[in-house]
């Protein structure tokens, strides 16, 4: 077995040159992860697409707009839900897993500590979709 990194280390990520998270994109926005962009001096409509499910990271030329050649631009800086990947909730099973897609998953460790941060993650879009949306 491999070693195992902590998940928001991106270690894998590095070590691998994987940006495949990166390509078609759908990273749900919290208000938190916009200002955080935004104090970096990036305008909302540069980096966010407003959807039905709330703010999103938009797409260029099919990959995130802060994908560079060397990787992410904003990386320090990035949304809680890419600190979070490859931890997902599985809608289909109702469940919190690694996603299929990360090739490298398996080289991710995991933490109560994260789960909680991505159930709370969740919950605080689901409540930000709510008054966006005045539901």
């Amino acid at each position: 077995m491999s070693k195992r990194y902590p998940l928001g280390s991106g270690i894998p990520c590095v070590k691998h040159r994987c940006v495949l998270c990166c390509v078609g994109t759908e990273m749900l926005l919290s208000k938190a992860d916009i200002n955080r962009i935004v104090k970096l001096g990036y305008d909302l409509e540069d980096f966010a697409v407003k959807t039905a499910e709330g703010w999103r990271l938009k797409n260029s030329s099919g990959k995130c707009v802060f994908l560079g050649k060397d990787g992410c631009r904003i990386y320090p800086y990035r949304p809680e839900g890419c600190r979070l990947y490859p931890l997902v909730y599985d809608e289909n099973y109702g469940s919190i897993r690694f996603d299929d897609a990360c090739p490298h998953a398996d080289e991710f460790m995991i933490t109560e500590g994260d789960i909680r941060r991505l159930i709370r993650l969740l919950a605080r879009l689901e409540n930000e979709k709510k008054k966006l949306y005045k539901t």
